[in-house]
């Protein structure tokens, strides 16, 4: 038999926690890759469907923490950094005191640089052995993860442990970039979603105003996607599922404010003077407040429709 290496997929145990829209495509591609799974999410329903869906991944039990033991890595897809700590450091203990010494904790999630670091220190406390890694990710286009296209930024202090972490990484993404020590991947994440955010409130009012003068909706965004306004919102998801009122984009708009809420406090945090990030959070806010629970981030629309009395026309679904 050959020797393990410790970077082929069949000799490395993947422990994945949280399967919602972007955890169960993710965790996908490592299964499709021969890595072995034990997967865990909030609803247990969801985690025995994975298994069920994965020949080499097994549910853990919901409050069985002891089958994460023996895995080499453990990547967490989770709503924001307070629900990861919790996850790995809750008050019974948390998962952390049940790795074994060295396990990688790949933090995929998208939460606070601050937040992160703090994590890992207190980890340490527990086990220094354990090396947290933040990978958070996005997408060139919707439903990317699927497909193993996803794109990667990571932070770490440890450079051995990256080493080890980087063929999961690269299972999980087609790009995958070095941001610097721990926290730096979670920084490029919250500032890739800030300038985001800002295209999409500029779409909003573009959007509202060109219908207001006479211009079609639809055909300002084919404009715009071949000319400087592109962006992913006029190419994706506006294109898909906001003109087209579909709002199923997968990514909601309670996240955006949350992750805009983070952005806030890095721009803060480095001393940069603009007002943008507070006027994009007041937006948000919002948008929040008028879509309601649960509302896809593309009904953000909906602020916009209500402050001004329109509704946008609808465009039909892309043929692709």
């Amino acid at each position: 038999m050959a020797q393990t290496n410790g970077h082929d997929p069949h000799y490395i145990k993947v422990g994945y926690i949280g399967l919602g829209n972007a955890g169960y495509p993710l965790a996908s591609t490592l299964s499709r890759a021969g890595y072995h799974l034990v997967v865990l999410d909030a609803d247990p329903t969801r985690a025995e469907r994975f298994a069920q869906e994965h020949a080499n991944a097994t549910a853990a039990g919901e409050h069985d923490r002891n089958a994460f033991s023996d895995v080499k890595i453990l990547v967490t897809m989770l709503p924001n950094g307070e629900i990861v700590r919790e996850v790995l450091l809750g008050p019974d203990g948390g998962l952390a005191k049940h790795l074994k010494d060295g396990t990688i904790i790949i933090d995929t999630s998208s939460s606070s640089p601050f937040h992160t670091r703090e994590t890992a220190r207190l980890l340490s406390e527990v086990n220094a052995s354990l090396t947290l890694i933040d990978s958070p990710i996005t997408q060139a286009y919707q439903h990317a993860l699927g497909k193993g296209d996803a794109t990667l930024m990571v932070g770490c202090s440890n450079p051995e442990a990256l080493e080890v972490a980087m063929t999961v990484l690269k299972t999980m993404g087609k790009y995958v970039f070095n941001m610097g020590e721990l926290g730096a991947g979670h920084a490029m994440k919250t500032l890739n979603n800030y300038t985001s955010a800002a295209s999409i409130l500029g779409l909003c009012d573009a959007l509202i105003a060109g219908q207001q003068f006479g211009l079609e909706p639809e055909k300002m965004l084919d404009v715009m996607n071949v000319g400087t306004g592109v962006n992913f919102s006029t190419k994706e998801s506006f294109r898909t599922d906001g003109l087209t009122r579909r709002f199923e984009s997968g990514y909601q708009l309670s996240l955006l404010l949350k992750d805009m809420k983070i952005a806030k406090s890095v721009i803060e945090a480095t001393g940069v003077q603009s007002d943008l990030s507070s006027l994009i959070v007041e937006k948000l806010a919002v948008a929040d407040e008028v879509a309601g629970p649960g509302a896809d981030h593309t009904q953000v629309i909906h602020a916009w429709e209500k402050a001004n009395g329109v509704q946008l026309k609808q465009s039909k679904q892309p043929d692709s």
